[in-house]
């Protein structure tokens, strides 16, 4: 049976708590997940913020919420669990004071601090923590990304954080390993047999991942511009991604067990570095284009700046140096303003090693196996078959298709509804470890590195595209194409 918990919600009116943290939360309600007694703190900087701050999470749950989630009844039993503060998170004055005499009625209640602010401030957020005598034996704090700009900022965050919060108590959050799908790539994987045998290079050919934004800055000009696709998306959720598929089988689904296979991958990631990089990356920066039926700007529109170097897609091909993956390419891309918004792992296998049909039949293509992560969660199994209505022997891919949204009806994913609840249940196996962050830096720098000592420039693509031409170009070179979600 759960337990109440105190949540402190830093940067409690920004985006990302309006449009992610308050929705998971209040579906958690919803469905029973949130014990009695469980106190939510939003963290406002300005006092009239927090004076309004239950009218503008109301608002935020009716623009961001599924049809149908939304009841003026269940808002009511949520809004008794807001509790909006104001303060100034650089400056420990009264206000601290007041908000440590709140907590301390529940002296014994697990705390979990969600630091839902830029990672400037994530040290002195927890030095104010500290010497408000905020931090109990029961205190958490759940950070998000990015965790630095490099393996030297990201180690000096983490140590500070280090300092007032043991490791076990460090929740770096990374949204895609709380996604359903994501899960049932680890059941997928390791409780049937029938892929246990057909996870290596013996049987695939190659594994493709994708996760394409149809939006621009969306107000993030200048974290966008001094980040790019490979800090903001590669060095996070496609490593993340990858190493889920590639690990080795751990002795248990513990957090320590699960980290260590994961950190295993990484190391095995064939460096790139130097020349290799431009042979197997490809960056782009999109210009004005058509998405759907509206035309949109380009970058530099957006950004409102003459010129920038910083890429908005990034294509990578990448391999893993150990006996399971041996010769087998990933190919990784992500990117904004793409044709369609999706996210998506690919496992390509290989053709069968004799055609026994003759040409009449057609064509005998591969196996493929589809996770997609978002919009809709989905597993999809392309077989070969027999064209039922034909006398003849014609064959067809077909697909065995598992939509979980039809399967789960009444079920609706979220993923920082899990990973929060995780968070308090003090269940670490779906967060990110400093050892796998430092692991990331390590294979990602010296690809910036390169591209900074060659002044290299990204290549144009337009808006509403998959990208630029030499992102196909790359998989051409292997005889291989990407698979676009349709």
């Amino acid at each position: 049976m759960a337990t109440p918990f105190d949540m402190v919600l830093f940067g409690g009116g920004g985006d990302l708590a309006l449009r992610k943290l308050i929705p998971a939360l209040y579906r958690a309600h919803l469905e029973g997940s949130l014990a009695e007694g469980c106190r939510i703190f939003p963290v406002c900087r300005r006092q009239e913020d927090a004076d309004q701050y239950l009218d503008t999470a109301q608002e935020a749950l009716k623009t961001h919420l599924r049809d149908g989630e939304y009841s003026d009844s269940a808002w009511q039993a949520f809004s008794q669990l807001l509790r909006a503060v104001a303060l100034d998170i650089a400056e420990p004055d009264d206000r601290w004071d007041q908000l440590a005499d709140i907590l301390r009625a529940e002296e014994d209640r697990v705390r979990l601090f969600y630091l839902a602010i830029p990672p400037a401030v994530f040290g002195p957020c927890c030095e104010n923590l500290s010497l408000k005598g905020l931090i109990n034996g029961q205190s958490r704090v759940v950070v998000e990304k990015p965790l630095g700009y490099n393996a030297q900022t990201s180690d000096e965050i983490n140590s500070k954080i280090a300092s007032y919060f043991p490791e076990e108590n460090i929740f770096r959050i990374d949204h895609y390993l709380g996604k359903e799908t994501v899960q049932n790539l680890l059941a997928l994987r390791f409780s049937n047999v029938l892929f246990e045998h057909l996870w290596d290079a013996k049987s695939i050919d190659h594994i493709q991942i994708s996760i394409a934004e149809t939006v621009g800055l969306e107000g993030r000009a200048g974290f966008y511009n001094e980040t790019g696709a490979l800090r903001d998306m590669v060095q996070n959720h496609l490593l993340q991604l990858l190493c889920l598929i590639a690990m080795e089988s751990p002795n248990s689904m513990s957090a320590k067990n699960i980290r260590a296979e994961k950190i295993k991958v990484l190391e095995a990631l064939r460096p790139l570095a130097g020349n290799t990089v431009d042979k197997n990356i490809v960056r782009g920066q999109y210009v004005a284009g058509g998405l759907g039926t509206q035309l949109v700007p380009g970058y530099l529109e957006e950004l409102e700046a003459a010129s920038s170097s910083t890429e908005t897609f990034v294509a990578i091909r990448a391999h893993i140096d150990n006996w399971r993956w041996a010769g087998v390419p990933f190919y990784l891309r992500t990117g904004k303003r793409m044709e369609k918004r999706c996210a998506e792992i690919v496992i390509q296998y290989k053709k069968v090693s004799h055609r026994v049909f003759s040409p009449e039949a057609g064509d005998v293509l591969p196996n493929r196996l589809v996770i997609r992560l978002q919009p809709e969660e989905s597993i999809k199994l392309v077989l070969m078959a027999k064209k039922m209505d034909s006398l003849t022997m014609e064959l067809r891919p077909v697909e065995l298709n598992l939509t979980l949204s039809d399967t789960y009806d009444t079920f609706r994913s979220d993923a920082y509804k899990r990973l929060m609840l995780d968070a308090a249940a003090n269940n670490s196996a779906l967060f990110i470890h400093r050892d796998e962050v430092a692991a990331a830096w390590a294979w990602v720098d010296p690809i910036i590195d390169h591209w900074h000592e060659t002044n290299n420039q990204p290549q144009l693509y337009r808006a509403g595209s998959w990208g630029p031409q030499a992102a196909g170009d790359l998989l051409e070179q292997d005889g291989r194409h990407w698979f676009n979600a349709q």
